[in-house]
Order: C-alpha cells, then structure tokens, then sequence
C-alpha cells in the first residue's frame, strides 16, 4: 500500500481550494472523499478507504446515541472532492469553518488518509502532543503498542 505520510504546509486560495501534495495526488486519481474529522480538523480519505469506514460506521448500533452522533458527524459532513490540473480540491465552505481553515494550512499524512489542519492550530495540537508524549508512549504500550 502507498501510505499517506509526511507534513507539508499549503495555502487556501480565496475560493476555498487547495493544493494536494504532489506525492499524495496519485493516490487520489477517481477522487476522494472530505470529511469533518476528530480534534477540529479534516479527514480526508481515499474512495476505497473511505468505503471501508463507511461500511463500519453503519454497522454501528442504531440504539446508541455516540454511534448516531459520530455516525452523523463522519457521514452527513462528507463531500466528494477531485483533483482539478492544478492538483487543488476545493473544500466547502461548512467544513473550512468545522476546521477554522484560514489562509495557511498544514497537511498531515496519516496512513490510511490525511488530515487537514489550520496551521496555528496544528502547531498547538503538535506541541501539546510532543510534551505529552512519554505518558502517550506509556498507555500504547499497555495496549501492546
């Protein structure tokens, strides 16, 4: 599998599109999907990824009301995006003000998808995680990470 790794930092133009990393584009041929993702940022996955997690999602129980919230919250924000000749997608409005997108945008590759960030709050989301990574390490490997 060609997996979505790496940082890089990108900007959005007045319209709302984006530049996808030039590694990442051959991933995407035939689209993907955007969605509002976890910690305020964008998920952003393959279609065939995408399926999988969707097919999971709605396994999930009717009678629950987290399954319904998060089940909501993945799906009913998702939007199909393609790649334009310059390698851009546009992002819609709704999930540009989910992530608080501004001007300057970092782009983190995620395995199995990737994640658009602010970059202001990629910064804090990074440090916050750096400084808190010795009790982070400690809890993986209680699950056998």
């Amino acid at each position: 599998m060609n997996a979505f790794i790496g940082e890089y930092s990108h900007n959005l133009d007045q319209k709302g599109r984006m530049a996808i990393p030039a590694k990442f584009r051959e991933k995407m041929v035939g689209g993907a999907i955007v969605t509002r993702g976890l910690d305020h940022c964008l998920f952003v996955f393959t279609n065939k990824e995408w399926e999988a997690l969707a097919q999971k999602l709605v396994s999930l129980p009717l009678a629950q009301s987290n399954s319904r919230a998060f089940v909501r919250l993945m799906l009913a924000g998702a939007m199909d995006v393609e790649l334009d000749k310059q390698g851009r997608i546009l992002i819609p409005d709704y999930l540009r003000d989910y992530a608080c997108l501004k001007k300057q945008v970092v782009v983190a590759g995620i395995y199995n998808r990737f994640e658009i960030w602010d970059s202001e709050a990629w910064k804090q989301y990074k440090n916050k995680t750096e400084s808190q990574s010795d009790e982070i390490a400690e809890k993986l490997s209680e699950l056998g990470i």
